[in-house]
C-alpha cells in the first residue's frame, strides 16, 4: 500500500472515530507500526492530526475553527497579487468553474466590473462574494460542508456538473510539483475537483511560490492537464522555467 493511500485511510479513520492506536492500525493494515508512527508524523507537520502516546486524535478545534481564516492569512499579499493577474483571464459572457481556495477568493474580488458572467463554486465565502454583483450568476454545488471551513466537500453536485461545459476551471492546492501535478490533503477534494476539471476546456492553477515543489496527499491534475499557472514574482525562475518546458503557459504576477 502507498502511502499517499495509506494516510488518506488514517485520516478517513480518525474522522470517523475521533482518534486512532497505532497497534489496531498495524493489525488491521498490515503495515509496521514504525511505518504507521512516520505517517502520523507526516500528517502532524500539515496540521491534520495531534499525535498522542500510541496513537492520534484530531487537531483541537481551537485549531479547527478558524482554518479559513487562518489560510486566508497565509501569503495574502502573493494571493492578492495572483488574483488580480488571474482576473485578466476572465471576460464576458464566459462560464466559469471556481473553487473554494482563499486565493480563488481572490480572484472574485476581482470580477466585479464584468457585465455578464457565469461562475461555478463549491466555496459559501466565494458564492456570497460574487453575489455583490448583481451581473454575475452563481451556482453552488452541493455538497459536506466539512468542519472548519466554508467548502462544500463530496460528489453530490456530480449530476450538476455533468451538465456543465465551463470555459475555464481556476483552482488552487496545497501543493505542486512537476511529476505529481496538483495536490490537496483530502481524497473527496480531489475526487471534486477532478470533476470540475474534465467539465471546463482549459485549467488555471493558482499557486503562490511556496506551494511549488510542494506535495500533498491526493492529485487532481496532473500537469498535462494544466494550460496556465498564475504564481507570484517569489517563485523559483529555473522552477518556473522547467514549468515553461513542458508546454505550460506561465503568468507572473508582481507583488
Amino acid at each position: 500500500m502507498l502511502a499517499p493511500e495509506r494516510r488518506s485511510i488514517i485520516l478517513e479513520r480518525i474522522k470517523k472515530h475521533k482518534k486512532i492506536l497505532v497497534k489496531e492500525l498495524s493489525r488491521d493494515l498490515n503495515v509496521s507500526e514504525g511505518t504507521l508512527r512516520n505517517d502520523l508524523k507526516y500528517l502532524e507537520d500539515e496540521g491534520l492530526v495531534e499525535r498522542t502516546y500510541g496513537g492520534a486524535v484530531l487537531p483541537r478545534p481551537k485549531f479547527i475553527e478558524n482554518a479559513f481564516q487562518l489560510t486566508h492569512t497565509v501569503n495574502q499579499v502573493e494571493k492578492a497579487a495572483i488574483g488580480k493577474a488571474a482576473a485578466e483571464l476572465v471576460h464576458d459572457n464566459q462560464c466559469i468553474i471556481l473553487d473554494a481556495s482563499t486565493t480563488g477568493l481572490e480572484l472574485v474580488k476581482n470580477l466585479m466590473h464584468v457585465s455578464s458572467l457565469t461562475v461555478v463554486t463549491n466555496g459559501l465565502i466565494t458564492a456570497q462574494e460574487l453575489n455583490r454583483n448583481p451581473r454575475i450568476k452563481v451556482i453552488v454545488i452541493g455538497g459536506v460542508l466539512r468542519s472548519g471551513s466554508y467548502n462544500l466537500e463530496g460528489l453530490l453536485g456530480k449530476d450538476l456538473l455533468a451538465q456543465i461545459h465551463a470555459d475555464i476551471f481556476f483552482t488552487s492546492a496545497h501543493g505542486f510539483t512537476i511529476t505529481e501535478g496538483m495536490t490537496v490533503y483530502d481524497v473527496y477534494e480531489a475526487e471534486l475537483k477532478k470533476l470540475m476539471a474534465a467539465n471546463a476546456s482549459k485549467v488555471v492553477a493558482l499557486l503562490d511560490h511556496t506551494k511549488l515543489g510542494k506535495r500533498s496527499i491526493a492529485t487532481f491534475a496532473e500537469l498535462s492537464q494544466i494550460d496556465t499557472i498564475v504564481t507570484d514574482s517569489n517563485a523559483d525562475p529555473q522552477y518556473l522555467d522547467q514549468i515553461r518546458d513542458r508546454g505550460v503557459n506561465v503568468i507572473i504576477a508582481k507583488i
